[in-house]
């Protein structure tokens, strides 16, 4: 007999950028969106339109959680310190910051090897910015790459429709 499960994100967990551990475990029964970030990318403006998003759905649940990361282009800040300064200051950010973590080779984060399972390779991150939208049962259901705009109407509809699940 083959087991019907599928592998869902709550067994994963990341650093916080103040150090504390962030288990994915603690958030079951919500719906969550993972953002692979860098301060000094093309695509950095949209740290404004993930706040929006936070702002407006994390009354519905909505966990929003961004992975600071070097590993495109080099573009990422020095510190932790520094990447929570930055997005402070420039976009005012309040939803949940990794430390800065690795997501390609030997040493990328398990969550994005997972990811790259799941989803296939066209889903794993080419470069900053790729979104994933996991529902309540910690399954992802959509992904999104860098040129996404998470204020965009499919990004939008698809919270909506997780969130009335």
């Amino acid at each position: 007999m083959t087991s019907e499960i599928k592998a869902n994100v709550y067994q994963f967990n990341f650093n916080s950028i103040d150090g504390n551990e962030i288990n994915l475990d603690d958030f079951k029964g919500k719906p969550i969106l993972i953002v692979n970030t860098a301060s000094l990318c093309g695509f950095t403006y949209q740290y404004s339109d993930i706040e929006t998003l936070h702002q407006k759905y994390r009354k519905n649940g909505l966990i929003i959680i961004g992975i600071p990361s070097n590993d495109f282009g080099n573009q990422e800040l020095s510190s932790n310190q520094k990447v929570k300064e930055f997005c402070t200051t420039n976009f005012d950010v309040s939803f949940i910051l990794t430390e800065i973590t690795n997501i390609k080779g030997e040493r990328g984060h398990p969550f994005f090897k997972w990811i790259k399972k799941e989803a296939g390779f066209l889903a794993f991150p080419k470069w900053n910015f790729y979104k994933y939208l996991i529902n309540k049962e910690g399954l992802l259901v959509k992904w999104y790459a860098s040129t996404t705009r998470p204020n965009s109407n499919k990004i939008i509809t698809d919270i909506e429709d997780v969130i009335l699940k």
